[in-house]
């Protein structure tokens, strides 16, 4: 089955030209114009990854990625006029794997299509790998060898894990760690990546698996 790529861009020349380049590269597509009909479709249809433009008429794209991922890892790749850093990393910080600024190529957005499906499809292969994580006993096992995880280490390493490749910023894991309300300053965050690091390490002394990007946050790959 052919790969489905949803395109929500209001600018109708941009929608078309993404539209004709993934179509010559393969891929079947979706274009919505308008954000406020994307919830709907998503209802309805499963896409392989959205195109999704920051600035939207009827919802932004903002909020489209707030409600989508709320309950789905679906691959998201922003696309924004705005070239200021802030909202480059807005774009992630609130879920999207990637992130590409107007003006630019087709090519490269193909490009970056691509490079994200890999990504997210390294996702099922984590297992072959030899990491499995059990959520309900909490137990994160390399080659069969338990890492003797911690809760918060867990589900640092879960969160990551789960979205190869995409950044987290120290306020982003935050949020996701710890829901309860309580104050917990970026240093604790770094504190808990650096014990789980030494977890990992003790086991695959020859492979880094979280990385940190400076005064960025944390990412996922198996490298």
């Amino acid at each position: 089955m052919n790969q489905h790529i949803l395109i929500v861009e209001d600018e109708a020349k941009i929608a078309s030209l993404l539209q004709d380049y993934l179509i010559q590269s393969g891929f079947e597509t979706t274009v919505i114009h308008d954000g406020a009909e994307v919830e709907p479709w998503l209802d309805e249809n499963t896409p392989t990854l959205i195109l999704l433009d920051l600035m939207l008429p009827g919802k932004t794209g903002v909020d489209i990625c707030k409600d989508v991922r709320k309950d789905s890892s679906l691959p998201i790749i922003m696309i924004t006029a705005k070239v200021e850093e802030i909202d480059r990393l807005l774009g992630l910080e609130l879920g999207a794997d990637d992130y590409i600024c107007k003006p630019f190529s087709p090519r490269e957005v193909i490009a970056r299509v691509k490079a994200v499906l890999r990504r997210s499809e390294s996702t099922e292969q984590l297992s072959d790998k030899g990491l499995v994580l059990d959520t309900d006993t909490y137990k994160a096992l390399i080659n069969g060898e338990d890492l003797n995880l911690t809760a918060v280490e867990f589900q640092l390493l879960k969160v990551l894990s789960d979205h190869p490749g995409r950044i987290f910023s120290r306020s982003v894991l935050v949020d996701k760690i710890y829901n309860d309300g309580r104050v917990v300053s970026d240093r604790t965050i770094d504190s808990h990546i650096k014990k789980l690091r030494k977890k990992i390490a003790e086991k695959l002394p020859d492979v880094e698996l979280i990385h940190s990007l400076y005064a960025v946050g944390y990412k996922f790959e198996w490298q």
